[in-house]
C-alpha cells in the first residue's frame, strides 16, 4: 500500500470516527430534548388535569374581580305604613394601594409616563392626595397612611392591599366631585345608608345598623336577615388601572330586603315619648319608660324610654341611653302588684269586693318584721284596700292562700318568664320558687316587694283586667286578627277588679292625677323603695298602670319613672299625669268614643303628704 493510499485510509477512519461521535452527540442531544419535551408535556398535563383550580385561581387573582351589588335593606314602617327606617343610596370611596406608587413630597407625575408592564403601579403625587383629602374632609396624613400602609411578606417585602376603604357614605354629589379629581387608584362603590325619620322617638324600638348595614339594636338586629335581603354579584376582568374590560359571568341581581310592618302607631309613639321625656326632666329623674298596649290584641302601640338617643348619629351614642328600660330593666313594682294579688284570691272564691279585712290600724307584725300603711285605715273593704293602697290589707289577703297557689297566680300572670315579644334582651324578672318563701316574703310580694319585674311584664299582666281575664301574647308585629289569649282569671273577677280600680282615680284614691276627661279610667299607682346593697333606701320608682275606657278597655298604659328627685316621688303625682296625657291623646287619635261626661273637670292632685301609697 503506497503512502497516499495509507493516508486516505487514515483520513477515512478519522472521518468515520468523527461522524460516529457526532451522531452520538446528535442522538444524545435529541434524546435529551425529547425527554425534556416529555417532562414539559407531562408537567403541562399535570397542571391542566390536577392543578387547574390553583392556576385558575392565580389567574383570576390577577385579572378578575367579583363585584358585590348591594341589596336595598327592607323598610320598617308603623302600622299605618309611615316609614320608620329607610335606606338611601350613597357612594363610598375606596382605593387600591397596590396599584399606586406614592411619589416623594414635591415630586409630580410625568405627563408622558407610560407603564413598563401591566403590574407597574401608577405614580401618585402627594399633592394629588392632599387635594383628595380636602375634598373628602379628612386629614391628608390619614389618607396618605391609608394608601401607603401594608404588611411584609415572607421575603421581607412590603405588600400593600388591593382594597381599602377611604371614606364611606358620601352623597352622590360629593362623590362625583371627589372622582372628578381623577386620582389614580381611587374608585367609588354604591352602598346604602340607613335613615331613621323618627330619630330618638323610635330609637329603642327600631335600633340601628352599623356602617356595614348590619343590625345592632332593636328590630334592626332581631329581623336582620329578613331586612338585609341578599346581595348580588358580577364577575369582571379589570385592567391594571382598575377599569372593567368585560363581564365574564352572568350578573346575579340582588334580592332586596322585605318590608317589616310593626304594630306601633307613630302618632301615639310620639305622644308617649314627649310626655315621658317631659316628666323625667321636670322630676329630675334618672330615667323612665312607658308602654302602650292594645287591650284586646296584645299589640304594642308605643314603647318609649328616657333618656333616648338619635340613631342617625351613631358615633355620639351614649351607651347608657341605649338601655331599653321598659323591656330590659327590672325593678320592684310596688303597689301596682296589689290588683294581681287580690284578683287571684278573689278568683279562688275567698273574697268578694264587699269582703272586709282588718288592717290593724296600719301595722302588721310578721315575726321580727313589721308592715306599715301610710294611713291607718282600720277595717277596710277589698275595694278600699285597692283605693287606699293598703299594704297590710294586701298582705293579709295574700296570706289567706297557700304559697304554691300564689306562686302559680303570679306565674300565670307572666312573672318570672320573658314576655316573648321578639325583642332582644327582654328581661324575665325574678320570681323565686314558692318552696323557699317565708311568710314575710309571701306578704311583701302581695304589694310588690321581693319580686322583680319589667314594665312590659306589668303592662302584659294588666290585660287580664281589660279583656275578661285573658292575657294575649305581646307582639310588635301588626296583626290581622288577635291571637287567642290565655284565660288567667274568671271574667267576673276581671270585671270586679276593674270596677274597684276605677276608685283609685276618684276622690279618696291615690291616682287622681291620672283621670282623663270624658273617659272612665281604671288603674293602680305604685311607689317602691329602691334597693342598694340589699337595703331599702329613700330613693323611689314611681309608676301608674291603667286602662280606658273602663267600660270596655281599648288601651293599657304603663308608666314608670326611675328615681324622681324633684320634690315628688309618689306614683300618682309623678307617673299619673303622664298616663293621663298619653291616654287622652291616644283615645282621641284612635277615635274611641267617650264613656263619661265630657264636661267634667279634673280635680287638682292631692298634696304629697296625703298620698296613701
Amino acid at each position: 500500500m503506497n503512502r497516499a493510499t495509507a493516508t486516505a485510509s487514515i483520513r477515512a477512519q478519522r472521518y468515520a470516527h468523527v461522524l460516529k461521535l457526532e451522531r452520538w452527540r446528535v442522538w444524545t442531544m435529541l434524546t435529551a430534548l425529547m425527554l425534556l419535551f416529555v417532562v414539559l408535556l407531562a408537567r403541562g398535563l399535570w397542571l391542566q388535569a390536577f392543578n387547574e383550580a390553583f392556576l385558575q385561581g392565580q389567574g383570576d387573582a390577577r385579572y378578575t374581580r367579583t363585584l358585590k351589588t348591594e341589596a336595598n335593606r327592607g323598610m320598617i314602617t308603623d302600622r299605618n305604613g309611615d316609614p320608620l327606617a329607610i335606606s338611601t343610596p350613597v357612594q363610598s370611596i375606596w382605593a387600591s394601594p397596590r396599584g399606586m406608587a406614592l411619589l416623594p413630597p414635591g415630586q409630580k407625575r410625568d405627563e408622558d409616563w407610560e407603564p413598563a408592564n401591566d403590574k407597574d403601579p401608577v405614580p401618585v403625587s402627594q399633592d394629588e392626595l392632599k387635594k383628595l383629602a380636602n375634598a373628602l374632609g379628612m386629614p391628608a396624613a390619614d389618607l396618605i397612611k391609608k394608601v401607603s400602609d401594608g404588611r411584609k411578606n415572607d421575603k421581607g417585602e412590603l405588600v400593600r392591599p388591593d382594597f381599602v376603604w377611604v371614606k364611606r357614605g358620601l352623597s352622590p354629589t360629593d362623590a362625583k366631585s371627589v372622582l372628578a379629581l381623577n386620582v389614580p387608584g381611587i374608585y367609588a362603590q354604591t352602598e346604602y345608608r340607613r335613615y331613621y325619620p323618627a330619630g330618638e322617638v323610635m330609637a329603642h324600638i327600631i335600633g340601628f345598623v352599623n356602617i356595614d348595614g348590619k343590625g345592632q339594636e332593636g328590630f334592626e338586629l332581631t329581623r336582620d336577615s329578613m331586612l338585609a335581603g341578599k346581595p348580588g354579584s358580577r364577575t369582571v376582568i379589570r385592567d391594571r388601572r382598575g377599569y372593567i374590560v368585560e363581564d365574564i359571568s352572568t350578573i346575579v341581581p340582588p334580592r332586596d330586603g322585605e318590608t317589616l310592618t310593626l304594630s306601633v302607631d307613630r302618632r301615639i309613639q310620639y305622644l308617649a315619648y314627649r310626655e315621658l321625656k317631659a316628666a323625667v326632666e321636670s322630676n329630675h329623674a334618672a330615667g323612665g319608660g312607658i308602654v302602650v298596649l292594645d287591650a284586646k290584641s296584645g299589640e304594642v302601640l308605643a314603647l318609649a324610654n328616657a333618656p333616648s338617643y338619635n340613631p342617625n348619629s351613631r358615633e355620639r351614642i351614649d351607651p347608657a341611653a341605649r338601655r331599653n328600660r321598659a323591656l330590659t330593666d327590672i325593678y320592684e313594682p310596688g303597689s301596682v302588684m296589689k290588683p294581681v294579688t287580690i284578683s287571684a284570691v278573689m278568683d279562688a272564691g275567698k273574697l268578694t269586693p264587699e269582703s272586709r279585712v282588718d288592717t290593724f290600724n296600719g301595722t302588721m307584725a310578721i315575726g321580727p318584721n313589721t308592715i306599715h300603711d301610710t294611713h291607718h285605715g282600720g277595717v277596710l273593704s277589698i275595694a278600699q284596700v285597692i283605693q287606699q293602697s293598703s299594704n297590710v290589707g294586701a298582705a293579709r289577703i295574700s296570706l289567706m292562700m297557700p304559697r304554691e297557689y300564689m306562686w302559680n297566680a303570679y306565674h300565670n300572670a307572666g312573672f318570672g318568664e320573658v314576655p316573648h315579644s321578639g325583642f332582644p334582651g327582654e328581661a324575665g324578672g325574678i320570681l323565686r320558687n314558692w318552696k323557699n318563701w317565708r311568710p314575710i316574703e309571701q306578704a311583701t310580694m302581695a304589694f310588690g316587694n321581693g319580686i322583680s319585674v319589667s314594665l312590659m311584664q306589668m303592662a302584659r299582666a294588666y290585660q287580664m283586667f281589660a279583656d275578661g281575664g285573658q292575657i294575649h301574647p305581646i307582639t310588635f308585629t301588626k296583626l290581622v286578627a288577635p291571637v287567642p289569649g290565655k284565660q288567667v282569671i274568671k271574667p267576673e273577677t276581671a270585671l270586679a277588679m276593674r270596677n274597684m280600680m276605677e276608685s283609685v282615680v276618684q276622690p279618696g284614691g291615690t291616682g287622681m292625677p291620672a283621670r282623663v276627661v270624658g273617659y272612665r279610667v281604671a288603674g293602680k299607682t305604685g311607689t317602691s323603695h329602691k334597693l342598694e346593697g340589699g337595703v331599702y333606701v329613700n330613693r323611689y320608682v314611681a309608676s301608674f298602670i291603667g286602662m280606658a275606657p273602663a267600660s270596655d278597655p281599648r288601651l293599657i298604659i304603663a308608666v314608670m319613672i326611675d328615681d324622681p328627685t324633684g320634690g315628688k316621688h309618689f306614683g300618682g303625682s309623678v307617673a299619673g299625669p303622664v298616663f293621663s296625657n298619653v291616654m287622652a291623646g291616644s283615645l282621641r287619635l284612635l277615635g274611641v268614643p267617650p264613656d263619661a261626661p265630657t264636661d267634667n273637670i279634673l280635680i287638682p292632685a292631692p298634696d304629697e303628704s296625703d298620698s296613701r301609697e
